[in-house]
């Protein structure tokens, strides 16, 4: 059999499709045998070549969604921006980015599998938590921060917005904006005043979507 002089091409076709069925179907209600069908000739050898599991297709496209439309590469060129404006963007974009929202409150049942959640955490050490940590230091030399723990907060904050997650920590919408409360208390008394008034309204009208 030939080989595929395009291998990228191929990744970019299943992830795109997957995020289609993912979306409409759930998660769950997705098999590889679907994602085959809406392939257009590819076979389901074809995606086993790049992906072992439906599990490392779901990896590979959070990360896709995340880097198509990375927030920290926005707010990195804004240079009238400081390090505290430059994080409330980031929140911003983050609560308006409905596919992504929706992939990871439907699409993925994250407690049945240990898998996903795995590399979530994987994904978060890697990615987010140096990407909050440049701009929490950023906020320091500028001045529109004031704290002494940037790397501690640059890890904890992935892992607060896990904790918000309903398929981890189921809430209603009461609980959930309890939660928001909690946040903001802790990074106000650590010296990151991000949570203003503008985005816990944001913020709530975005999980008042989710929880119903």
């Amino acid at each position: 059999m030939a080989r595929n002089k395009y291998p990228e091409v191929t990744i970019e076709k299943i992830l795109d499709v997957a995020q289609r069925l993912f979306l409409e179907k759930g998660y769950d209600g997705t098999t590889i045998q679907d994602i085959v069908d809406e392939l257009g000739g590819l076979t389901k050898g074809a995606i086993y070549h790049h992906f072992k599991s439906k599990e490392d297709i779901i990896d590979a496209l959070g990360d896709k969604m995340f880097f198509d439309n990375n927030p920290f590469d926005i707010v990195r060129k804004r240079k009238d921006l400081n390090g505290l404006e430059k994080m409330k963007m980031v929140i911003r974009l983050n609560q308006t980015n409905k596919e992504s929202t929706e992939i990871s409150r439907q699409s993925v049942p994250i407690l049945k599998n240990p898998r996903i959640l795995a590399g979530m955490i994987e994904s978060n050490q890697r990615i987010l938590s140096p990407l909050w940590l440049e701009i929490i230091e950023e906020g320091n030399k500028d001045g529109s921060m004031n704290t002494e723990y940037a790397k501690e907060l640059s890890e904890v904050f992935p892992l607060l917005s896990m904790w918000l997650i309903p398929s981890i920590f189921p809430a209603s919408l009461e609980e959930g904006l309890n939660k928001f409360s909690f946040i903001k208390k802790i990074f106000d008394s650590m010296g990151i005043p991000v949570f203003d008034d503008e985005i816990m309204e944001i913020i709530e009208q975005s999980f008042s979507s989710i929880t119903k």
